[in-house]
């Protein structure tokens, strides 16, 4: 059996494990979508964001990109904050990022890689931004893993920066922002920022008469 066949299969197995386990599960799963929580995570397939949390369908609302980037001028992205906080009323916004991230590495280098090099761009902004710090780490490993560190940070403060978050805020007091890093080599997540929601922000990003 082929690949592709194979998926189908293993769908039809899942479903119907899922209704022998819960028979009202696609019915109240058809009927509401009410997730807490946004995540925003890399693409990369080993990370996961329901099966890394332990959590079922219908209450994570998952946007993924290379390198978990929230990019300003990203209209898929910000189509789905603006869904997700106006819309969802998410209680929190994750930004997951994890160790051995393929985005993060090759934004260390200076290969030309085709129409990729404009995203990796603005992870090569957060590596300017760091440079002091990042230069004096030892190894091009710890540089590597702080750099990950560094640009969920900063993915963090830019949801912060956006009109879309700082409305919610004043209008709901909600949603708190998260940064964390997930680890492929143990499966555990590590939380590096935390914003609360209402928080101060850089005066030269905050949007008066919101």
């Amino acid at each position: 059996m082929g690949s592709y066949n194979r998926l189908l299969k293993n769908n039809i197995a899942w479903a119907a494990n899922t209704v022998a386990r819960d028979p009202e599960f696609f019915t109240r799963l058809s009927e509401i979508q009410s997730p807490e929580f946004l995540w925003i995570g890399c693409s990369d397939s080993r990370v996961p964001a329901n099966e890394i949390t332990g959590t079922d369908p219908g209450e994570i609302f998952v946007h993924r990109n290379i390198a978990n980037m929230v990019v300003h001028t990203d209209l898929n992205l910000l189509s789905v904050l603006q869904y997700a906080v106006e819309m969802l009323h998410v209680k929190h916004i994750i930004v997951c990022g994890h160790y051995g991230c393929g985005g993060v590495k090759a934004a260390m280098s200076n290969d030309s890689l085709g129409i990729i090099n404009k995203w990796l761009r603005n992870i090569k902004d957060v590596r300017r931004l760091h440079r002091d710090e990042l230069d004096a780490l030892p190894d091009e490993n710890k540089r590597f893993d702080r750099l990950v560190e560094l640009n969920v940070i900063e993915q963090v403060m830019d949801l912060s920066k956006t009109s879309i978050v700082q409305r919610a805020w004043k209008e709901r007091g909600g949603p708190d922002l998260h940064g964390w890093v997930y680890s492929l080599a143990d499966g555990i997540i590590h939380p590096t920022c935390e914003i609360k929601a209402g928080a101060e922000i850089d005066p030269i990003y905050r949007f008066d008469g919101l």
